[in-house]
Parts: structure tokens; C-alpha cells; sequence
């Protein structure tokens, strides 16, 4: 491999979630580009749409993929293990604990009780988007540091 790794995430809102990954998680908008017909047709991506592409700070990448000919149908959230094929985004944290706080009023909706969970000497927490993708934060404190 040459580049970090890279995820697409068809989105109903463009805006709102490219908001929420760079506002909330700490993305960082690089570039947005629209895609033609003649390109995503052919590439097998459905065809016309526009694509915003976030790193992540850590150095990879979330690519937001936002449809123009078809509407984005809206779906339930599963839970991540519910389905075969690609199911949440991990996202490696210094602290979860101020993500943690500003994820309900940025729309996400949190999917475990207790909202964090102690898991290998870690805190995780599974959250829900504003648009239901599945977000798994894991808090890289030491576990001398780890609070309830």
C-alpha cells in the first residue's frame, strides 16, 4: 500500500455530515470533487455523485459520497455485528471523554447502556451518526487513567 487506508460513506446530507466528522471527530476537510455520469456509471458507483474527502488525524481517510441521481434510501440502525460487509468506523481517541459529550447535540445517538464500555484495558463507545452509520470511539488512555 502506498496511501493510508480510505472508507466511503453514501450520505443523504452532505453538509451536515461532513460538519459532523470535522466538528465532532476532528476531520479535516481536504477536497470536494463531483464525479461525472461518464465516470460513475462506468466505475460501477451508480453514477453522477459528489465526493468530500475528510482525513482523519491519524492519516487516513473518510470519504463522504453523496448520490445526485438517486435518492439515498434511509435505514434503520443495526446493530454493527447485525449484517455482513462493512458495519462501523473506528475512531482512535486521546480522550473520548469531550467527543463523547458533544455527539448527542451534533445528532448522533448513542447504541450501548452504558454509553461506554471497558473493553482489553480500554473505553469504547458505539455511537450512531446523524444519519445512522455506526461510530466506534476507543479512548487510547493507559488504564490508570480510565474513569467509569
Amino acid at each position: 500500500m502506498t496511501l493510508p487506508f480510505e472508507v466511503g460513506v453514501v450520505v443523504r446530507d452532505l453538509e451536515l455530515m461532513e460538519r459532523f466528522y470535522c466538528d465532532v471527530l476532528g476531520c479535516r476537510a481536504e477536497r470536494r470533487s463531483g464525479v461525472p455520469e461518464s465516470v460513475g456509471g462506468p466505475a460501477g458507483l451508480g453514477g453522477e455523485l459528489v465526493v468530500a474527502w475528510l482525513r482523519v488525524p491519524s492519516g487516513g481517510c473518510v470519504k463522504l459520497i453523496l448520490p445526485r441521481s438517486a435518492p439515498v434510501p434511509a435505514g434503520a440502525v443495526a446493530s454493527p455485528t447485525g449484517h455482513l460487509g462493512l458495519s462501523y468506523l473506528t475512531f482512535h481517541l486521546d480522550d473520548m471523554d469531550p467527543v463523547v459529550a458533544a455527539l448527542p447535540a451534533a445528532g448522533a445517538r448513542p447504541l450501548s447502556d452504558p454509553v461506554v464500555v471497558r473493553a482489553g484495558g480500554r473505553r469504547i463507545s458505539f455511537w450512531a451518526d446523524p444519519e445512522g452509520n455506526v461510530v466506534e470511539l476507543v479512548d487510547c488512555a493507559p488504564t490508570t487513567r480510565l474513569r467509569p
